[in-house]
This record gives C-alpha cells, sequence and structure tokens, in this order.
C-alpha cells in the first residue's frame, strides 16, 4: 500500500511521547514492505531537524514540512469566541500545509492517508478534493476530554469559563470531524469505548502504542533506588501533575523517606522547576538519551491529573523493568493491573503509602519489573500492532 502520513509535529527524531507514537508507526510500516510519504507541520516548540536524520530514513519517507506558528495569539483566541471556531484546532491550519498538500495530492496517487491526531484534520476538506484515499484518523487522544478535566482542575473563574467554552467547541467539533472520516484508529480501549458512546458508526479499532522491544533493555542491579519523572514540560497535563506532586506529595515524602532523592527530566523544562530548592529535588531538563535516564532509577511518577489517550513514557518504562506509580488517569489504556503490574495512587496519602511499599519490599520491585515488561510484550509489540493495522486498512480498501 501507499500511504501519506500527516503529522502535527515532527515524528523524528523521537524526542517526546507524541513524536515516538508517530515514527512507530512510520517506521513498523515501512518495516512491514509499505510504501510510506511524510507531510509534517514543525513550530518553534518542534523544529525540523532533517540534518539529524539518516540518509535512509529520507529516502523511505521523503519527509517535507511546513512551519506554522501554533503559538497562542490572544487575539485570535478571543475572535473564537465571536466566530464559534475551536481554536485550538484552527491555529494548526496553514494556507502553506495546504497549498503543499494539494501539490502532493495532484501529482501522487495514495490508498490511505493517514492522518496523526485533531489538529490535522482542518485539511480533510482538501483530501477530499484531490483524492479518493481512505482517510483514517489516529486519535492520541480525544481532546476535549483533556480540556474537561484541566477545566474541573482549574480556580480561576474567568479561566476556568474560558477553558470550559475551550472543551465544549472541542467536543462539538470532535462529533463532527469523525463522520468525516473513512476509519478511526484509537489509542486506548477507554478511547475507543468513548467514541462508541458518543455514536460513532465508522469502522474503528484500537492500536495502542507500539514499540520495538529490541531497543529497550536494562539492568536493574545498577539502577539507583529514586524516584523519577520524565516527560515534555511544553505539555500542560505534565507540568499541571508535576506541580501538584512537588506542592502536595513531595514534603510529605521527603518527611518520610528523608534520603530519597526525586529526578526531573524532560524537554522545555521551565525555568521556575530548574531554579527549585525543594529538598532532594533534581531538575535535570531535557537528557542526551531517554532510556539511559530510565535506566538509571528504579520507581518512575506518572502524577497526571488531565490526560487522555495513553502514556508513551509509561510503556518505555514498563518495557525496562521500571516500577510505576501513577494517577488512574496516567495509566489509561494500559491495561496493567494495580498491585500486580504498578501502583496506582491519587491522592498525596495514597501516592505515599505506593512509595513506602516499594521502598521496604525489594522483591515486590523485582515482581513488579518483570511483570510490566512481559505485559509489554505480549500488548505492546509494534510489529504486531503494525500486523493489526495493516489489516485495518486492507478492510477499509476492500
Amino acid at each position: 500500500m501507499k500511504i501519506l502520513q500527516l503529522c502535527h509535529k515532527p515524528p523524528a527524531p523521537p524526542k517526546d511521547g507524541g513524536c515516538i507514537a508517530m515514527n512507530n508507526i512510520t517506521s513498523g510500516l515501512i518495516n512491514a514492505g509499505h510504501e510510506v510519504r511524510l507531510l509534517t507541520i514543525y513550530t518553534h516548540k518542534h523544529d525540523l531537524e532533517l540534518d539529524k536524520l539518516s540518509k535512509a530514513y529520507l529516502e523511505a519517507t521523503q519527509i517535507q514540512g511546513v512551519h506554522v506558528d501554533t503559538r497562542v495569539n490572544l487575539v485570535d483566541a478571543f475572535s473564537s469566541l465571536i466566530t464559534q471556531d475551536s481554536y485550538n484546532i484552527s491555529r494548526f491550519f496553514s494556507a502553506d500545509f495546504d497549498i503543499q498538500l494539494s501539490k502532493i495530492l495532484k501529482t501522487e496517487k495514495f490508498d490511505i492517508i493517514h492522518l496523526e491526531s485533531l489538529f490535522m484534520t482542518p485539511y480533510i476538506a482538501t483530501i477530499r478534493r484531490f483524492s479518493k484515499a481512505k482517510v483514517v484518523l489516529r486519535s492520541h487522544n480525544l481532546e476535549y476530554i483533556i480540556w474537561e478535566r484541566v477545566a474541573e482542575g482549574t480556580k480561576n473563574p474567568a479561566k476556568k469559563a474560558y477553558l470550559k467554552y475551550l472543551s465544549k467547541k472541542l467536543k462539538d467539533y470532535e462529533l463532527n470531524v469523525i463522520t468525516q472520516m473513512d476509519g478511526i484508529v484509537s489509542i486506548s480501549i477507554e478511547d475507543a469505548e468513548k467514541y462508541r458512546s458518543l455514536g460513532l458508526k465508522k469502522p474503528l479499532i484500537n492500536i495502542p502504542f507500539g514499540i520495538d522491544l529490541e531497543k529497550y533493555t536494562g539492568e536493574r542491579k545498577s539502577s539507583e533506588l529514586a524516584l523519577f519523572h520524565l516527560g515534555a514540560m511544553d505539555w500542560r497535563p505534565n507540568i499541571e501533575g508535576l506541580l501538584w506532586f512537588l506542592d502536595e506529595v513531595w514534603p510529605k515524602v521527603h518527611k518520610a523517606h528523608p534520603d530519597l532523592k526525586f529526578y526531573l527530566a524532560g524537554r522545555n523544562m521551565p525555568q521556575m522547576l530548574l531554579n527549585t530548592d525543594l529538598p532532594n529535588v533534581h531538575v535535570l531538563g531535557e537528557v542526551p538519551s531517554a532510556i539511559d535516564f530510565m535506566n538509571s532509577k528504579q520507581i518512575m511518577i506518572v502524577p497526571l491529573l488531565s490526560a487522555g489517550g495513553i502514556r508513551v513514557k509509561i510503556i518505555e518504562g514498563m518495557a525496562l523493568n521500571r516500577n510505576v506509580i501513577s494517577t488512574s488517569i496516567g495509566a489509561e489504556g494500559i491495561n496493567a493491573i494495580p498491585g500486580r503490574d504498578l501502583q496506582i495512587a491519587d491522592t498525596p496519602k495514597q501516592f505515599l503509602s505506593a512509595i513506602a511499599r516499594l521502598m521496604s519490599d525489594e522483591k515486590l520491585r523485582e515482581d513488579q519489573g518483570k511483570s510490566v515488561r512481559k505485559l509489554v510484550e505480549e500488548r505492546f509489540d509494534n510489529k504486531v500492532l503494525t500486523q493489526e493495522l495493516t489489516r485495518f486498512y486492507k478492510e477499509l480498501l476492500s
């Protein structure tokens, strides 16, 4: 098959969870013998670094990028209140990207056009005008659910009202746009169920985030018994959850375990965290290798309060036999068994208890490390998931 993959940020080099998820689909399809053409937006936060891509990758994907200014503009944001646009989506529309997409569709025929996330759906009209390919939405999250959760956790009344407005417009947009797809690929069972509850009648398959298992190896015995958090700090749910953990949980943890260290790493670390003077909190910013960083510590902390979809970094941590303590929201989509595979904590008291449990029980740490690695091998092998995605494509074409 010939597939055009449209991305809202460059999938490679894979710098964060979203990039990794997109790039694994790209590489999985190419390795399975399919032809993949890649057209991507790049932004002030996610640049297109062609010099860091291999010659083989450049030749295989023919990757092209168009710069789009997705920064929040207050004038545009408030004008959306009048025009009824979903500003979260409309800021990803670019006339330059639309023109480049049109040129490609006029000169090449594709079997499948694969949209990575809701942010690429403003280009549906152009796709339908110039192509007869089947259009598939790879849903990374139900975006409106994230903003509903963020709004609920916001105390400022004016900000809360605006965020509720955004979530409503996003929901209206998502409900409309899914009817225009030929197929939906959800990233978690929970998201698939939510789509069905919204009345989706289109073909749908659940394909979780997949990884190349051969890249994820590590030795637990050489790892420091410490806590760590790894995530892109330009994604609002990450910073929201981490600040909550540092304010509400860490003081209690430090009092109970005065020698325990907590390491923070991730792209675009805000200055307020880089300057933190919290005891035993070490803020590293962006690290050269996420795998090496995760291998150096034992206990992953995932304090997400408002996310959706599936957390790529949890899957990667599990593949490396790390112990995971996550909120219920953070663990959505993984289908791990609490207590056996990971620890679930939604309150400061629960986090404190889960940390104490792992710190005091070496056998529990070892058993959970083995359990989660097996879970990843069974459910998140990219080769197997690519086969399932390919079968779904063929069913749409038939």
